[in-house]
């Protein structure tokens, strides 16, 4: 099944004003509802990285967690978590980081990946940027290299993909929002 980024796109939503005021909010759970638009999406980030030397994906917490499982299952490869602080068993090691409207932390456990570790970081959205950023940092600090950042959804006017690319981290996203 080919990519359709007009149809992904009728079936995703807008919530404008949440979760605070001047925020546009790019709902992505209508995707999972329509198995067409899932498979399209999930196909999509499994042909591109199916040929890819890639040995783990780090999935950062939580609608990320939903497309990166289908992607790990497909390519036989470790799906760890990137999660929100506190909310990690186990030794973990956390950075902090800017949303758009505030700020976070995320973390991962010690033992997640290692040296010799090739991994995809994959996200639902990038806005700042900010939430990937953290997340190479700390797998960097791991002794694993970083191969790519991707997302379903890109906001280029937040900077975060140019943020990201600047850091030396290749960006992919399959969609983009123009405008805040």
């Amino acid at each position: 099944m080919s990519f359709d980024e007009c149809y992904i796109k009728s079936v995703m939503r807008t919530i404008p004003d949440w979760p605070e005021e001047g925020v546009m909010f790019r709902d992505i759970t209508p995707l999972f509802k329509d198995p067409k638009a899932l498979r399209m999406i999930s196909d999509s980030f499994i042909q591109r990285y199916i040929d890819s030397d890639i040995t783990h994906i780090a999935s950062i917490d939580a609608r990320g967690f939903l497309i990166s499982s289908i992607m790990a299952y497909q390519l036989n490869i470790p799906l760890v978590l990137v999660r929100k602080k506190g909310k990690l068993p186990g030794k973990t090691i956390h950075r902090e980081y800017n949303l758009e409207y505030g700020t976070a932390a995320v973390e991962m456990q010690i033992d997640a990946v290692a040296e010799g570790d090739n991994v995809l970081i994959f996200d639902d959205l990038i806005a700042t940027g900010g939430t990937i950023l953290a997340a190479s940092t700390i797998i960097k600090e791991l002794g694993a290299t970083v191969y790519e950042a991707a997302a379903l959804i890109d906001l280029p006017d937040l900077q975060g993909s140019t943020k990201i690319q600047e850091s030396g981290i290749p960006v992919h996203t399959l969609l983009a929002y123009e405008g805040l």
